[in-house]
């Protein structure tokens, strides 16, 4: 997969914040959290600190000139605890001194005293206690009641869906350097540079505009870096700012495990109703997310939940609650899918047991129930441009599914220990952010007087590959070399109120962006070309891999020459341009309207392969069609259905977080947390993507990929169920993720 960093990647040359060279003076921040998961502080004694080694300053929240508080969404989150503490790993102090090393000797000398206070941990208890982020939220459709009464099956049961971690290769980090007039500069890790700034801002007491945040990129996010960024840059310019000098604040890998939240886990009673053909009457079902100590993105997250309810399928009758419940574990976040697979792994599990309970095979359900055009979402949106079908059509075409099954079954009858499984996973995946002010993006484009071009957008560069997609987008606007084609930094004075790279809008909202700016650009050079050639008007003047056509005959302008020459007529070569996604809006007094631009689809069909003595088992193939419209760079989406797929069967097989009593985190390093590696890819991935899928939202009809293919990854844990009952046809099994080898081999051998 060649992207715009390959180069930099493989030579060791990109650089990330713990790499930009530190200004002379550089202080570094360590920040002294709590050690317990819930309590009041008694008292801190510092003692004789302030004659330690590299002792420079130390910071609570009597520090603060301006507002502790860092919760978006909510304003329940304390920067540095006040009072009372609510998870292990709340900033408490931060320590700064000359070196990382001392920071950290330093806080060790630091003594708190607590009057320890009650633990929740679990979300059902949470509820029972009455302890939650904000009120119920309900979405509906139809009557579920009602609909009970004509359905010929009904299953009913609870589905446990684990956490996950981020383990982004770079750790949460900043750099704060004073500038003139109290202003601050702040290199961050995050995917929200506004927000970083906005809650700097906040805090430090100061206008937005002495705020400047810049992102070159970063080593990983999954949305970890959504809003979990923001506390730690914060905390280095409260720092910077305090001691007018620059401080640098890194977190270690056990530290950034510890401290920061990951996908929510949920825990979810369900009951479906069924036809005798197999058709899906009714669903009703309630979620309760584990939103830990505070809500961060909590509420967003359950409402992308409750939008993705259904999955891919068409359900008249819907009863959806969801219930963001407050435990005492660092707060959950953002994680690729944004709540979209818990609800769709509820949404498989019930189809099911609903299988079980009616002998209606699955795959038939699944099929029986796909949407189709003009159906109506649980939330009022019409389904426009529907591919459910096509996705599945198309994979049974290509890759047949009847074969595939047959394959299985014949390999489960020659083997008595090792059993195959199979499974089908269709995903319907909603694109752009549920909170319709946030879809809109800037970009600032810059064609210098020898050619080149300069491009500075809000998109953040993770390893997706959205600056690739950005400079396509820009190369095939102006039909000029990639190789012309520069991606600044993001910087909030460059680019002002920006939204997070998120929600798989990167390329979306600042792809269209972009657009919008080279047009503008293309038109002036356009007119240009037009007038070096005695031309009247510019209507047959058209840009071609580098020279100017006029008629689509060549003629002696380069674009390098057509460039200066416009420069040399003082023709504007900058054009900042603006985009806000049309037609959606959300009405959440009703929970109705149209909260997406359009829906992603597709089909995945998995094997797996079960030691049944031992309960190990590898994913012998997936093989997938993808709705992807008309790619940008295909060899990027390439990468991202592989790597979404793979960190989807991590979430359902491997990847377990686990809490003491306490609260503590046991899967705290990489010899507890067991995440997928080349040896749990599939033996076998086809990718093939839906043709003919153009997509009038997409930036030149692309579509957007990064969240979407995690859900792919659903239709292994199915598949192991599967080759599970063909061993133990009455296994006993309750629908709990992840299904790590340990609880298939229990599963297979309970009585």
């Amino acid at each position: 997969m060649k992207n715009a960093d390959l180069e930099k990647h493989v030579k060791g040359e990109s650089l990330f914040v713990d790499d930009i060279p530190e200004p002379a003076g550089t202080l570094y921040a360590y920040v002294l959290d709590s050690p317990i998961a819930h309590g009041i502080i008694k008292s801190i004694d510092f003692g004789d600190i302030k004659s330690a080694e590299g002792f420079i300053d130390v910071l609570t929240w009597h520090d603060i000139e301006g507002e502790n508080q860092v919760g978006g969404i909510i304003h329940d989150e304390v920067l540095l605890a006040e009072k009372e503490v609510h998870f292990i790993g709340e900033p408490i102090a931060v320590i700064v001194a000359d070196s990382a090393r001392n920071a950290k000797l330093i806080a060790k000398r630091i003594s708190i005293e607590f009057e320890k206070l009650p633990v929740v941990l679990d979300p059902r208890e949470a509820f029972s206690k009455k302890l939650l982020i904000k009120p119920p939220v309900i979405f509906q459709n139809g009557n579920v009641e009602n609909a009970w009464k004509e359905c010929s099956f009904i299953a009913e049961g609870t589905v446990e869906s684990g956490g996950q971690e981020h383990l982004y290769l770079e750790t949460q980090c900043a750099l704060a350097v004073p500038k003139e007039s109290d202003s601050i500069k702040i290199y961050s890790s995050t995917q929200g540079p506004t927000v970083v700034q906005r809650t700097a801002a906040k805090v430090l007491n100061l206008p937005m505009n002495k705020i400047e945040v810049d992102v070159l990129r970063l080593g990983g996010g999954f949305g970890g870096k959504e809003d979990q960024a923001t506390h730690w840059a914060v905390l280095a310019a409260l720092a910077a700012k305090k001691t007018k000098r620059p401080v640098k604040l890194v977190l270690s890998r056990l530290q950034d495990l510890r401290v920061t939240g990951k996908r929510h886990p949920y825990s979810s009673d369900y009951k479906i109703g069924l036809t005798d053909d197999g058709k899906i009457l009714a669903f009703q079902v309630t979620y309760f997310q584990d939103a830990g100590a505070c809500a961060d993105l909590s509420p967003a997250i359950l409402e992308r939940t409750l939008f993705h309810v259904a999955n891919s399928y068409h359900i008249p009758n819907i009863l959806a609650t969801g219930i963001s419940c407050k435990t005492n574990i660092p707060p959950n976040t953002a994680f690729r899918g944004f709540g979209g697979p818990q609800a769709m792994f509820v949404m498989e599990s019930a189809i099911y047991n609903a299988s079980v309970i009616s002998g209606i095979p699955v795959k038939l359900i699944q099929k029986n129930n796909l949407l189709d055009e003009g159906d109506e979402f649980h939330y009022g949106q019409i389904a426009e441009n529907v591919n459910a079908r096509k996705c599945w059509n198309y994979a049974d075409e290509i890759y047949s599914f009847e074969k595939m099954e047959s394959e299985v079954h014949k390999f489960n009858e020659d083997n008595k220990i090792t059993k195959r499984g199979i499974a089908y996973m269709p995903v319907c995946f909603g694109i752009s952010f549920t909170s319709t002010f946030l879809n809109q993006a800037s970009a600032l484009i810059h064609v210098y007087s020898d050619g080149s071009v300069g491009v500075s957008t809000a998109a953040i560069e993770m390893g997706q590959g959205v600056n690739a997609k950005i400079i396509s987008i820009v190369s095939q606007t102006f039909s000029i070399n990639s190789d012309k084609i520069r991606i600044e930094s993001t910087n909030t004075t460059r680019i002002a109120n920006t939204s997070a790279t998120a929600a798989s809008s990167g390329a979306d909202l600042n792809g269209n962006a972009a657009l919008i700016a080279c047009k503008n650009i293309l038109e002036r050079l356009k007119k240009s070309a037009a007038e070096e050639l005695s031309l009247n008007d510019y209507s047959s003047i058209s840009i071609k891999e580098d020279w100017i056509y006029n008629k689509d005959i060549k003629t002696d302008l380069s674009w390098e020459l057509l460039v200066n020459k416009s420069y040399m007529k003082r023709i504007n070569l900058s054009s900042h341009a603006f985009y806000a996604t049309p037609q959606i809006y959300f009405d959440r007094t009703i929970n109705k309207g149209r909260p997406f631009a359009y829906h992603v689809y597709g089909t995945a069909a998995t094997v797996v392969e079960l030691d049944c003595i031992l309960g190990r088992y590898q994913v012998e193939s997936v093989s997938i069609v993808h709705d992807y419209g008309k790619s940008l760079h295909h060899n990027v989406d390439v990468g991202q259905v592989e790597g979404g797929l793979l960190q989807g069967i991590g979430w359902m097989t491997l990847e377990e977080i686990k809490y003491s009593d306490s609260g503590d985190l046991l899967s705290n390093s990489l010899s507890t947390y067991k995440i997928p590696d080349i040896y749990s890819a599939p033996r076998e991935i086809n990718i093939h993507f839906l043709k003919n899928s153009e997509n009038p939202f997409g930036p030149l009809k692309s579509k957007a990929i990064g969240e979407p293919p995690l859900m792919y990854g659903i239709g292994t844990y199915f598949a192991l169920l599967n080759a599970m009952r063909a061993f133990n046809p009455n296994v006993h099994y309750q629908i709990s993720a992840p299904l790590t080898p340990e609880k298939v081999l229990l599963a297979l051998y309970k009585k």
